[in-house]
């Protein structure tokens, strides 16, 4: 069956189940654009266990997350309040726009994130420290948006499926998406990379669209060792069971712990499921205690999370309206197309077409890998949008009006156009009002935002609820420290038991 005739046979009630979700990640910075030291605000709640505001790897690295949600207007109008929750909250700080960081201090002075005394705060925090010395706090420090997209009645089969079409493609992503062209100069200091001088202070590629995901940004050699399949649940939690059980010699040489400092949880080469960087996963939503591999063996994959977005510094909240429907049109195609088994071979293409688009997909002529052969970026894009042209109509018949169709012909003008990408406007506004600094274009956008979000309305049933969420967390953490009746070591041991990652 064609593209097309699976859209047709999708019943309304199927679209208008579809599902998303987003975690957006921004780093508080200071007036001066330098990296906020201070701890997370008492007043937001527990990170460890507010449902809605935490942090990510950093104590300065907020992670706001929306809940599920039925259609696109009511995701971004929930994480348009996360941000004005947060702002009453922050005083002077200001939200980061941009993916790649603001002026960084040295890397042990980036705070990594605290989480209390309960054990479970602790494995965050102690996981984290393990990131710091395997990867680097700076590389820790890159923000993004994660999208989250279910269907109702998808199968674990098809949903596999659908992430092998997705890897295929993903670089249309971002060479569509990408916003980060270019880097502080703080970033690049005393590490080898393929950056030209632009400006004092900042640093770029002039055809980059998201160094975020290019070789300097969330990328790791000693996974590139990974040769994941994505042809079903089997395959793929067999790939990750190995590197989450067996001891990594470089990481070996890391140590566990120094006396009662411990430097990571584990020694193998993911410590746990979340440390596998990959475009996009499966996930399913575990219960307390549970390992995600175990949850998916389990119960099989309940809906997938895209991890590639860059931050549109643009958009106040770090998204679009446009960009998300496009995401869901994008999806929706990788689900309905066919999607023969992935190969090593492939697997390599995959890795390389998106270290290329990353550093290079606004270049003239740039070709690609597919199949072993040479394909111009500007065929294939044509040929993916082209299949999914017949998407915007039905769901749009659906949800009342053309916002699918928008969004669509937004894709199209920007394979047209290679200036009229974010990548590219990011690069045009530095060097029109900023004298191509980085540093100045992010903390101008950024103070611009802040300004934006505070002086909107707020409902006060908003309000109050954050409020209570964020008094109950705190009664919830409290309730964890004193529960407790493991010491660490015996809590970690369990918790990293290879019988928990089985069925």
């Amino acid at each position: 069956m064609s593209v097309l005739e699976r859209l047709r046979s999708l019943t309304g009630d199927a679209l208008r189940g579809m599902r998303r979700g987003i975690e957006k990640e921004s780093l508080r910075v200071r007036p001066d654009g330098s990296l906020a030291q201070t701890l997370h605000p008492a007043a937001l709640g527990s990170a460890l266990t507010h449902p809605h505001i935490t942090t990510d790897f950093s104590e300065s690295q907020l992670e706001l997350i929306t809940g599920v949600q039925p259609s696109v207007e009511s995701c971004l109008e929930e994480l348009t309040f996360i941000h004005q929750i947060v702002y009453r909250h922050i005083g002077e700080e200001i939200l980061w726009c941009a993916s790649m960081p603001c002026s960084l201090p040295s890397d042990h002075l980036i705070p990594i994130g605290r989480y209390g005394t309960a054990n479970v705060g602790r494995a965050k925090t102690v996981y984290r420290l393990g990131l710091a010395h395997r990867y680097g706090r700076r590389m820790q420090a890159i923000s993004g948006i994660h999208y989250n997209f279910s269907l109702p009645g998808v199968t674990s089969e098809q949903y596999f499926g659908l992430i092998r079409n997705f890897r295929r493609n993903s670089w249309l992503l971002l060479y569509l998406f990408g916003a980060s062209p270019a880097v502080c100069s703080s970033f690049v200091a005393g590490r080898d990379h393929e950056l030209a001088p632009l400006a004092p202070g900042t640093h770029y590629a002039p055809y980059a669209t998201s160094l975020r995901m290019g070789p300097l940004g969330y990328q790791s050699d000693a996974q590139a060792s990974l040769c994941v399949s994505y042809n079903n649940l089997r395959d793929y939690t067999a790939s990750l069971y190995e590197a989450l059980t067996v001891p990594y010699a470089p990481y070996e040489k890391i140590g566990l712990r120094e006396d009662d400092d411990y430097r990571q949880l584990n020694t193998t080469l993911l410590q746990i499921e979340n440390e596998f960087y990959s475009s996009i996963r499966p996930k399913r939503r575990i219960k307390r205690g549970e390992r995600p591999l175990h949850a998916l063996r389990e119960r099989g994959v309940e809906y997938v999370e895209v991890r590639l977005m860059d931050l549109d510094p643009f958009a106040p909240i770090g998204i679009t309206a446009p960009t998300c429907r496009f995401l869901d049109l994008f999806l929706l195609h990788c689900l309905l197309k066919d999607s023969p088994p992935d190969n090593a071979r492939e697997i390599g293409e995959v890795r390389r077409n998106q270290q290329k688009v990353a550093l290079r997909g606004r270049e003239p002529g740039l070709m690609l890998e597919r199949g072993g052969r040479d394909v111009r970026l500007a065929d294939w894009a044509a040929e993916v949008l082209g299949e999914c042209e017949p998407m915007p109509a039905l769901i749009d018949r659906q949800a009342g009006g053309a916002a699918y169709r928008s969004a669509y012909e937004m894709a199209l003008s920007l394979v047209r156009d290679p200036e009229s990408t974010p990548s590219a406007r990011v690069l045009h506004a530095m060097a029109r009002n900023h004298d191509n600094s980085f540093l100045r274009f992010a903390l101008i956008e950024s103070t611009a935002h802040k300004s934006m979000l505070q002086h909107l309305e707020l409902p006060r049933e908003v309000r109050e609820r954050f409020t209570r969420l964020a008094q109950e967390s705190t009664l919830q953490q409290r309730e964890l420290e004193a529960a407790d009746q493991l010491d660490f070591e015996s809590f970690r041991q369990r918790y990293l038991s290879y019988d928990q990652l089985k069925v």
